[in-house]
């Protein structure tokens, strides 16, 4: 596994969050001691820093990654107060990691929800946002994902030991990689869940993550996704689709080729979603991508 290092910082509502640190030269000094254009790895909805492990060692130290890892997720503390599980905030709280490890402007990779934070925050502030990776997400979200995905968020009972965990892993995610291995299966597994006090597997994430989706968030999501989506003119943008994707659907995929003529759009076979940027079209075409900065 490619070296990190441990990043805690403090947010404006006093939760401590967590983020991992890939330094090509060892040091995290922002970008005064880079000569490429740091990364910003944005996870989804439900996962961790651990799901751009696979990345990480693809890219073999060739660029900084930082992986952050929200609230509620992993090593960052979970919040009391769920409500404040939604877009606006997290995408508040990338900006304080941004400030406090002094980065100027950082190209983005997001993956489902982290797609949805990283077009949020380049509507921000452009100025910070050298360019981004989409992946598997879009402005319309097909209803079928979204099903699936709330079928089981929050809702799996128990698991008593690691085998247990990885049968329940196939039995949430076997629909978006048919062809999975028994090895990548356990892999999967092992970054879905932690070992808790008594050595068992428990999901690492705060199962209140799904309560606002169920509840009148209004107010805290984008009145007009496809607005956000055409003012991303004139920003570098890779968009990455699962062949098999229930989420990100073949018209909004098209769709968006067409509101964005200059974007790379890459379909990663025999997938759904999400891609876990191990496949070799989804590594070579992030490679290629990144060469740009």
């Amino acid at each position: 596994m490619t070296k990190y290092k441990d990043i805690f910082y403090p947010v404006d509502d006093g939760l401590q969050l967590y983020a991992r640190d890939y330094h090509p030269d060892g040091n995290s000094d922002g970008n005064r001691n880079s000569e490429s254009v740091p990364v910003l790895c944005l996870h989804g909805l439900s996962r961790n820093s651990a799901d751009f492990e696979p990345l990480a060692t693809a890219l073999d130290g060739k660029h900084r990654l930082v992986v952050a890892e929200q609230r509620g997720r992993g090593r960052s503390e979970w919040d009391t107060e769920y409500q404040r599980y939604h877009l606006l905030t997290y995408v508040q709280d990338m900006w304080q990691l941004l400030d406090h490890l002094k980065m100027d402007k950082v190209i983005i990779i997001g993956t489902s929800m982290g797609g949805l934070m990283g077009m949020l925050m380049a509507n921000q502030c452009p100025e910070r946002i050298a360019g981004m990776v989409i992946n598997d997400v879009g402005p319309e979200v097909d209803p079928r994902g979204i099903g699936r995905i709330m079928g089981y968020l929050g809702k799996k009972g128990p698991v008593n030991n690691w085998v247990d965990a990885v049968e329940q892993t196939r039995e949430m995610n076997a629909v978006c990689y048919p062809s999975y291995t028994e090895e990548q299966w356990l892999a999967m597994t092992r970054r879905l869940f932690r070992e808790n006090a008594q050595g068992v597997p428990v999901l690492d994430y705060d199962p209140m993550i799904s309560a606002p989706l169920t509840e009148d968030q209004k107010a805290a999501s984008p009145s007009d996704p496809w607005a956000l989506f055409k003012n991303l003119t004139g920003l570098p943008l890779l968009v990455l689709r699962g062949e098999l994707s229930d989420l990100l659907s073949e018209a909004c995929f098209l769709r968006m080729q067409s509101e964005q003529p200059e974007l790379t759009a890459v379909e990663v076979p025999g997938v759904g979603h999400a891609p876990a940027l191990d496949e070799e079209a989804a590594v070579s075409a992030i490679r290629h991508f990144l060469t740009q900065f």
